[in-house]
């Protein structure tokens, strides 16, 4: 089947190619012979009703540097493609929120957008967690001091996000006796104006920080296990944890049959869970990564996996 794709995305000299999962996307999409358009968000704009973009044929190679090459821009009706695969990291801000807005009206040209808009625009990455209270550990998401701090008392060893970071980034370990609690509430919070999120501390994170890839709501078989360095809480690899391949756990098994069918139904194609022990912490929908340290670890390829079953939905669509 003849396919051209799209894919909207930051800035493509900036990523890693070593360990961007876009970009083993892109890879595989090449090695298929598919064309690719590539498209920032600041490339699409709306003329009459219809999405268009400053589109560039993209040419990948995988290698450290001169890695890509960009071709003359056109401007690309959206609904010429097949698949867009939409791959802008967070912050989620009003501009991120513009694109998917942009990128809805080519979904219903019938152009399969990966994730789907709406539902990337609906389901915060910390906050869609909370929709399966039996997978996760005691959570609280608000801003008011009062609650944060009675949570803390309940629990003792706590951990203190805002909802959308990414990363790792702002992420606070708070214990009953600590003493800048309050300051840290105040940073987070905004001083009460922003809601937050509080779960109690799972010490599991010593053995990593599990990626679980699912793909149209069935888990890659892996999961990536990123391990914290001495002295810190955080698995995130972007905070300095290392990556260690894991086959899937009965229990791990159980979280995605609990999370897979919402993400089935939702149009949530491409998605990354974050379990630590036996808890889910997050639901990640916008550019979930990990592809290239699995397929290293394990021989697989995901991207063709994926790109497998899009083709199949694509052609149940028409």
């Amino acid at each position: 089947m003849s396919v051209t794709i799209g894919v909207v995305m930051d800035p493509i000299a900036k990523i890693k190619p070593w360990k961007d999962s876009t970009f083993a996307m892109l890879l595989e999409a090449q090695r298929r012979g598919w064309p690719v358009l590539y498209m920032e968000p600041g490339d699409l704009y709306v003329r009459d009703g219809r999405t268009f973009a400053g589109a560039r044929p993209l040419t990948v190679t995988d290698q450290l540097e001169q890695f890509f090459s960009l071709g003359e821009p056109r401007n690309l009706d959206l609904a010429d493609l097949d698949i867009v695969l939409m791959r802008q990291d967070p912050p989620f801000n009003t501009e991120y929120v513009y694109t998917t807005y942009l990128l809805e009206k080519a979904e219903r040209e019938g152009v399969l957008v990966v994730n789907r808009p709406g539902s990337v625009r609906d389901c915060n990455e910390k906050l869609f967690a909370t929709e399966f209270p039996q997978c996760c550990v005691p959570t609280l998401v608000t801003s008011r001091a009062d609650l944060l701090k009675d949570f803390v008392r309940e629990f003792g060893d706590t951990v203190m996000k805002p909802l959308d970071g990414m990363g790792g980034s702002n992420i606070f370990r708070v214990q009953r006796d600590s003493p800048n609690i309050s300051v840290v509430i105040e940073v987070l919070t905004q001083h009460g104006r922003t809601p937050i999120m509080v779960q109690r501390y799972i010490p599991e994170i010593t053995q990593g920080d599990k990626r679980i890839l699912m793909i149209n709501g069935e888990p890659v078989p892996y999961a990536l296990a990123r391990i914290p360095q001495k002295g810190e809480f955080r698995g995130n690899l972007a905070a300095g944890g290392t990556g260690e391949g894991r086959e899937l756990t009965d229990r791990d098994r159980w979280i995605c049959e609990q999370v897979g069918p919402t993400l089935k139904r939702k149009g949530l194609y491409f998605v990354g869970l974050d379990v630590i022990g036996d808890y889910l912490t997050e639901i990640n929908v916008t550019s979930p990564t990990c592809i290239r340290e699995l397929d290293k670890h394990f021989g697989i390829n995901i991207a063709g996996d994926l790109f497998d079953t899009l083709l199949t939905l694509k052609q149940n669509k028409a």
